[in-house]
């Protein structure tokens, strides 16, 4: 018997069509989760990163914050759980509100439908002391219990790694694609290939790559300076066989627009205006 045929003598392809397709070990497994029975959902977009510290968040905002521009009903599951920012960034306080067998999430002033850990909790400044898979159940909730209602694109801030987290929504939503986001330093490149790999081992597309902490304009001359040394981003994204979405400074008038918790307001001006 070959390595692609079952104990059934039947491979991937063919077992589609036999008569145990249901037992048939070949047979792919498929363990995406229903959606929420009051969401519609057009699009999900994973926003991941290698390591922490990159900007993920910031990207995953600014992402938003371009469909909403474009007219697009918009949500962020923010799957973070132990890291959570995208409700302060949104100035996003109120408590989650629940039915009898739905979560409503809240609403920032742009309409961008949030849901967030912070959400749920009586102190929002509480640190997450839970394990690896209680987080992963807890973000596969915000995908069955809340209620997106009709939404274009749904945005997931994906904590860093390849670990729990990220494989239980690459696993558990239907996942139409990821922005993988980076900066300049080498380590944080490599470890870029590392997100790359597992979202192409779980056959889920790399949309682009934005790289953050591109450099700081001087404010007198206008001299841009790479803080962090030269870019290899796009030879990295040329090899990897995807589009540089943008390379982002570190801007003084999108940081404050975070700690102001106004980020509703915010235009990104450093990512290219793309069709997710």
């Amino acid at each position: 018997m070959s390595e692609e045929q079952n104990t059934n003598g039947c491979t991937e392809e063919s077992c589609a069509g036999c008569a145990h397709a249901d037992s048939c070990s070949s047979k792919k497994t498929d363990f995406r989760e229903p959606a929420n029975m009051y969401s519609s959902i057009k699009r999900v977009i994973g926003v991941v990163s290698g390591k922490g510290g990159v900007g993920k968040s910031l990207v995953t905002a600014s992402l938003a914050r371009m469909m909403r521009e474009k007219g697009y009903t918009v949500g962020i599951l923010d799957a973070d759980v132990t890291g959570p920012s995208i409700p302060k960034m949104y100035g996003v306080h109120e408590k989650a509100r629940g039915t009898e067998d739905s979560i409503i999430p809240c609403v920032a002033k742009d309409e961008t439908r949030i849901m967030s850990v912070n959400l749920l909790l009586e102190d929002e400044a509480a640190p997450v002391i839970w394990r690896g898979p209680i987080i992963a159940g807890v973000v596969k909730q915000f995908w069955t219990d809340v209620m997106w209602g009709d939404i274009d694109y749904l945005f997931v801030d994906m904590p860093p790694g390849t670990g729990d987290v990220p494989l239980t929504v690459f696993q558990s939503l239907p996942v139409d694609g990821v922005v993988i986001v980076t900066s300049p330093q080498d380590l944080v490149q490599m470890i870029v290939k590392k997100a790359a790999n597992m979202a192409e081992q779980m056959n889920i597309p790399v949309l682009g790559v934005v790289e953050n902490y591109s450099y700081v304009k001087c404010p007198d001359c206008g001299r841009e300076i790479k803080i962090f040394g030269e870019s290899n981003i796009d030879s990295i994204a040329e090899e990897m066989g995807v589009p540089v979405l943008g390379k982002m400074p570190i801007d003084m008038d999108l940081a404050k627009a975070v700690e102001d918790e106004r980020f509703y307001e915010v235009t990104n001006p450093y990512i290219k205006d793309v069709e997710l």
